[in-house]
């Protein structure tokens, strides 16, 4: 006999990296990280937080405007945490809850950093992504002055100052 389809009956269990599992309805769209039960604090990012959760929209704006993603869509936090998972595989679990009609996400990651390491590591792939973008340039002034400035370039100290003049309450971090 088939299971009737009743909403959110879908599976809700969540194997993360460390090995542990939980009810992805205990996951809120608000929540930045949690304290897992393996005693690690791990970093939450789901598909409605916006892009500028890691960083300055002005950038995202640029990024936007010059990258082209396979899908068509433009750059979101899902091709972000892709970066993440692409360099990270192990470090980072991720979920489709799109059957799932009790949870509001329709994808979930979950990594073994805490959100201030997710938050560089997406910052460092990101730098990544422009000197590589930079090196294709014809222009010599422009490579020349953007590997200068990216010498002075300090992740950890970006991330500081983002997350605290940031206001993660802000519409710029509301759910899409």
């Amino acid at each position: 006999m088939s299971e009737p389809r009743v909403p959110g009956s879908r599976e809700a269990s969540f194997e993360l990296p460390c090995g542990e599992s939980i009810d992805v309805r205990d996951l809120d769209m608000g929540m930045r990280e949690f304290d897992c039960s393996c005693g690690e604090c791990h970093a939450i990012v789901t598909d409605v937080h916006p892009p500028g959760r890691f960083l300055p929209e002005s950038l995202v704006a640029i990024l936007r405007e010059t990258i082209d993603t396979r899908s068509g869509d433009e750059l979101d936090t899902m091709h972000l945490l892709g970066m993440v998972v692409e360099e990270f595989p192990e470090q980072v679990a991720s979920k489709d809850v799109s059957e799932n009609g009790s949870v509001g996400y329709a994808l979930v990651w979950v990594s073994t950093f805490d959100s201030r390491r997710l938050h560089e590591v997406v910052v460092e792939l990101v730098v990544e992504l422009m000197e590589h973008a930079i090196s294709h340039a014809e222009d010599d002034e422009a490579v020349s002055s953007f590997e200068e400035q990216m010498l002075d370039f300090d992740v950890s100290e970006f991330v500081t100052q983002y997350r605290r003049e940031r206001d993660f309450q802000g519409p710029a971090d509301r759910a899409i």
